[in-house]
């Protein structure tokens, strides 16, 4: 299966979940559904932007440190050369996001959309249920901000860069499945 096609399944898995959230009978249903939901969301997003970075990587001209940015893999001084290793390094998501907007569009991400608090705290609740240290539920509410802007940061890259709409971005946080 394509990455592009994986990342847009997910995405819709994401919100199938969450629209299932809405209609759950029991509070443990719901929080399973919106637990689902905003960790198929973000898989989705990571798919998204390592798409994206691959798109890019086939280009020779760009210097090691983008590189290691799309790759996220380490670099390092060899024989007085830079270059990429097979180490993995790890970069934030949101500033592979950044990196990406900024390297190949012509304007920066401009963080004072309404989606770019809301995906900040999407990540928030996404390392709570990660890193499992505070037992909060979290609602659907929060889950339909952090799954919007998920899509709202993706669409605002595809037009960014590839000056096209993301293709589910029309649809919102509707999905296409019906399990």
């Amino acid at each position: 299966m394509d990455v592009d096609v994986f990342a847009l399944q997910l995405l819709e898995e994401a919100k199938r979940f969450l629209e299932k959230a809405a209609t759950a009978g029991t509070d443990p249903e719901r929080d399973a559904y919106v637990h689902a939901s905003l960790l198929l969301a973000f898989a989705a997003f990571e798919a998204h932007i390592n798409s994206i970075a691959e798109d890019f990587m086939v280009r020779s001209d760009l210097p090691i440190p983008d590189r290691s940015v799309l790759s996220e893999k380490e670099f390092q001084l060899d024989e007085g050369k830079w270059s990429l290793t097979d180490r993995l390094r790890m970069y934030r998501l949101e500033d592979r996001l950044e990196h990406l907007q900024r390297t190949f569009s012509t304007a920066p991400l401009d963080k004072s959309q309404p989606y770019w608090s809301h995906l900040k705290e999407g990540i928030h609740l996404r390392n709570r249920l990660t890193h499992a240290k505070q037992l909060e539920p979290i609602s659907p509410d929060q889950a339909a901000k952090a799954i919007a802007a998920i899509i709202q940061s993706l669409d605002s890259l595809y037009l960014a860069i590839y000056k096209r709409r993301l293709p589910a971005a029309a649809r919102g946080l509707s999905s296409t499945l019906d399990f």
